[in-house]
């Protein structure tokens, strides 16, 4: 078979995870990636790839700017015409039998346009297409995602979902699944030392203050600063550095973005979900860690928030013994059942 896979390049989990089907399609079928910004680098290397113009959004002191956003994308539009034309010569040239897509909306659209089957892989059609539940204030910001979902990805063949929670499916042809995870992460064997691990931005600036006054050894990622400085110890952008030190930590601090948080729970790594205020996506995922007893939503980055997570690791942790912990097995044999 002759697959295109389209990946969103709006940060690296949807390439880390998109990297692990394609390897796997690779066995069987001719596959030909379609990407941009994160996504186009880090894949490029590895596939053959078709870069494209894509979707960005815009942030700031942490919060989703729509309206930015919107005046970004359109500025952009000359761009996204020559994106489908280069996709439409893909398509014309390669003769695709399927297009999967990871929440890219060029590929996606222009499967529907030419008829050819569509099968969607990501987690944020866990909102769209089951039954969630979550606090009410959180209302407008449910119905924003949900509308950019259905206008990102057109109706698919089916839904292939990720997930850490089980809800109700209220779309047909909608499967869940476990994380995704990439071969590093199921080797490596987690330990529990004295270090907690953050994650997050310069986004988080405020977030540092809080830590040094916590008698707490922490490791920080994301922050653009390195060195030692009291408690924190400030490291350098490294897959290998970062995944070690996620298997020996005992919890993570960190946005919550999907790819991470499945990592951390699989290696039974307690939660403090800061998501970014105004993306449902991060909201929703901290509302189901927290629901579920894997750690903590922390709504207002303060003093009190993080050391009552801390407080409570040992419960997470207890909880997390619990966790459907699996390999991608159950995925694959889904894709294979469905292009064969």
């Amino acid at each position: 078979m002759r697959i295109i896979y389209g990946v969103a390049g709006e940060g690296s989990g949807h390439a880390m995870r998109s990297r692990v089907i394609i390897e796997h399609l690779q066995k069987k079928h001719t596959v030909k990636v379609v990407s941009h910004d994160f996504g186009y680098k880090n894949l490029q290397n590895d596939f053959d790839m078709t870069e494209i113009a894509g979707l960005r959004f815009v942030y700031r002191h942490n919060k989703v700017q729509y309206i930015e956003t919107a005046l970004h994308n359109l500025l952009k539009l000359g761009s996204a015409s020559k994106s489908v034309n280069r996709v439409l010569k893909l398509i014309t040239k390669f003769k695709p039998d399927y297009i999967i897509t990871d929440f890219e909306p060029v590929t996606a659209f222009l499967a529907k346009l030419k008829g050819i089957p569509l099968i969607s892989i990501d987690n944020q059609h866990f909102i769209t297409n089951t039954r969630i539940s979550f606090p009410r204030k959180y209302q407008k910001d449910y119905l924003a995602a949900k509308a950019v979902i259905n206008l990102v990805i057109p109706p698919a063949k089916a839904y292939l979902v990720t997930t850490i929670a089980q809800a109700p499916i209220v779309k047909k042809k909608t499967f869940l699944f476990p994380p995704i995870l990439r071969p590093e992460v199921l080797k490596l064997k987690p330990s529990s030392k004295d270090y907690i691990l953050v994650y997050t931005t310069s986004r988080f600036g405020e977030l540092n203050k809080i830590l040094k006054k916590i008698d707490q050894k922490f490791i920080v990622y994301g922050m653009n600063k390195f060195g030692k400085e009291k408690n924190i110890i400030y490291k350098k952008p490294s897959q290998t550095g970062f995944l070690r030190d996620l298997a020996d930590c005992k919890a993570v601090i960190s946005t919550s973005g999907f790819t991470l948080l499945g990592e951390s729970l699989h290696l039974n790594k307690p939660f403090c979900a800061l998501p970014v205020e105004r993306q449902f996506e991060q909201i929703i995922n901290a509302i189901y860690v927290e629901k579920q007893g894997y750690g903590y939503f922390c709504k207002t980055v303060d003093y009190n928030e993080i050391t009552g997570f801390i407080k409570k690791i040992p419960d997470y942790k207890k909880a997390l013994e619990k966790y459907n912990r699996s390999d991608n097995k159950k995925l694959f044999r889904k894709i294979d059942l469905l292009i064969k």
